[in-house]
């Protein structure tokens, strides 16, 4: 957490509660954050472990959650950074229309490439996690597949590579790649991108990427499926 650009220190108890009210972006009852963030103690221990998170946060993180006797969630103030990186993401997968002067640039790609929350293994994480792996897996894709049709082949690069990284055997990601190289005319960048796909699919999992892939290079080169 930052306060005026100073980052702060927070006990983990209380670290942990923001995380959760941060990812959950609305309203939760006290019992429903109590147990999922303390899943293994007594309801009343669990409780008792939330007032504590809640009581020894510093004055900058009490004003940013708003707390009732039955409810507990973010102050309407606060914005948090996944919040804007998922609405991107969905502007993104909806028609082209509803996206935004901004949304289909570099910046788009940095926003979509973090992370969300490495190294955290409650359950309710790494729900969250693969959750926004997913979606933007999916959104960087998309963001590739818009960037090649404007001709902005460096951008659609960098999209389709920040998929590429973040799951190394998803075929999607590595389609898109080649639609940039074969768009821009580098037909030999397209080939070996092919290649490399096809060697770690066959060396991974033993299997040949499939016939969509196949076809996608086969004005390229004479390559037929195995």
């Amino acid at each position: 957490m930052e306060d005026e650009g100073a980052a702060i220190v927070l006990p983990e108890g209380s670290r942990r509660l923001l995380a959760f009210l941060a990812l959950r972006g609305r309203l939760v009852k006290r019992p429903v954050a109590a147990g999922t963030l303390w899943p293994v103690s007594t309801e009343e221990h669990a409780s008792s472990s939330l007032r504590t998170a809640l009581a020894r946060l510093p004055d900058s993180g009490r004003a940013a959650v708003e707390a009732t006797a039955r409810d507990l969630g973010l102050s309407g103030r606060v914005t948090v950074d996944i919040w804007e990186s998922r609405a991107l993401a969905h502007r993104l997968l909806a028609p082209e229309s509803s996206t935004q002067g901004g949304d289909v640039g570099a910046g788009a790609v940095s926003d979509l490439s973090g992370e969300l929350l490495p190294d955290w293994y409650d359950e309710w994480v790494l729900i969250e996690a693969e959750d926004w792996r997913q979606l933007r897996l999916h959104a960087l894709e998309a963001l590739a597949t818009r960037l090649t049709a404007r001709g902005h082949y460096g951008d659609a690069a960098a999209a389709a590579l920040a998929a590429v990284r973040a799951e190394p055997l998803r075929e999607s990601p590595r389609a898109a790649l080649i639609r940039v190289h074969i768009a821009e005319g580098n037909i030999s960048e397209a080939l070996r991108e092919f290649a490399r796909y096809r060697e770690l699919l066959m060396v991974e999992l033993g299997v040949e990427p499939t016939e969509r892939l196949h076809a996608l290079v086969a004005d390229l080169f004479d390559v037929t499926p195995r």
